[in-house]
């Protein structure tokens, strides 16, 4: 797992500061390790005063399938991009000009 950004440790600092438990804490900002997430999740909770430990877990498993949905779909536009070359150039070998 990659290091938390500085982003990820201001949200460790607000859930602390609202009082959740700092397992949960360190789970989610462990979790939600990049700005992107991060500051998801930070404006999800600056939309509340207070929420339930479970809806800041749900929200967090949210935040990660979307990330995750966003990563597949790039993943799925090179791979077209590449197949897309192919249709165009071909499949010939750039060092002899075979196939």
């Amino acid at each position: 797992m990659k290091p938390r950004t500085e982003l990820s440790m201001q949200l460790y600092h607000m859930l602390v500061e609202r009082g959740y438990h700092e397992e949960l804490c360190e789970l989610i900002t462990k979790n939600l390790n990049t700005d992107f997430t991060a500051a998801r999740m930070i404006g999800y909770l600056c939309q509340y005063s207070y929420l339930k430990e479970g809806e800041v877990v749900d929200e967090m498993l949210s935040i990660l399938s979307d990330r995750n949905a966003i990563i597949r779909k790039k993943e799925t536009e090179a791979a077209q991009a590449t197949i897309n070359e192919m249709y165009e150039f071909g499949l010939e070998n750039e060092d002899d000009g075979s196939l």
